[in-house]
């Protein structure tokens, strides 16, 4: 599908996490100098600034946005659309696009885990839709179904339909999804981000050759999860 112009940049923080930054070290700092002025006991300031140190280290962490690009052909090849862990391979029924099983590979993404979204293929955004619903933990089989989400459906340039679903968790309320009906897209480019624990679902077409084992470590737009057939 076209060539794509890749552009060298550094890591840097996400936009989404600008606010969040800003308020929470505003509220560490109040909390702080009003513990320096109306406790005597220094120490509890003193541990309160190393506790809120590390607080918000892993929140920088967790709003990074790395720059990634995946290195060989990209023709067929699926990479993962998340950091985080496999959670889940299997045959499962699909109802609501494909009305026939797919297999589904899920990445569970911690509170420590880069939560920027890529997009899993290249190919064209046929549709983009948010389903408002529950908030179970993210890990849970139910959760891809009931918890609120949002779904990518993707047509390669062979054809194949692929379904990338951002998942909430028991902690994430907020998906971001930048993907567009009709838009050209291509690995290496973020298709979103989720705030706070989450899952992406991937969903493929039968005969898809998967790449990943259950509870393997995935790297966002660097790990290959799938060949498709």
């Amino acid at each position: 599908m076209g060539k794509r112009i890749k552009k060298l940049k550094n890591v840097r923080l996400h936009r989404e996490g600008t606010n969040t930054l800003i308020y929470a070290a505003a509220a560490f700092v109040a909390v702080g100098l009003l513990l320096w002025l109306l406790v005597p006991n220094e120490v509890v300031f003193y541990v309160y600034a190393a506790i809120a140190a590390v607080v918000y280290l892993i929140m920088v962490n967790f709003f990074r946005c790395p720059i990634r690009y995946f290195n060989g052909e990209t023709d067929g090849i699926v990479v993962a659309p998340a950091d985080g862990r496999i959670v889940v391979i299997e045959e499962v029924e699909e109802d609501k696009y494909f009305h026939d099983k797919r297999i589904m590979v899920s990445i569970f993404m911690s509170l420590f885990n880069v939560h920027a979204n890529w997009f899993p293929v290249d190919g064209k955004v046929i549709s983009v839709h948010h389903q408002n619903g529950n908030f179970h933990k993210a890990w849970l089989p139910k959760a891809s179904e009931e918890n609120e989400h949002a779904d990518v459906l993707i047509e390669t340039d062979n054809g194949e339909q692929i379904l990338c679903r951002q998942v909430a968790g028991a902690v994430a309320r907020r998906i971001v999804t930048y993907a567009k009906d009709g838009e050209d897209c291509y690995i290496d480019e973020h298709m979103g981000f989720i705030k706070f624990g989450s899952r992406v679902d991937v969903y493929l077409p039968l005969g898809t050759e998967v790449c990943v084992k259950m509870g393997q470590a995935t790297t966002g737009d660097q790990t290959v999860i799938a060949k498709l057939k």
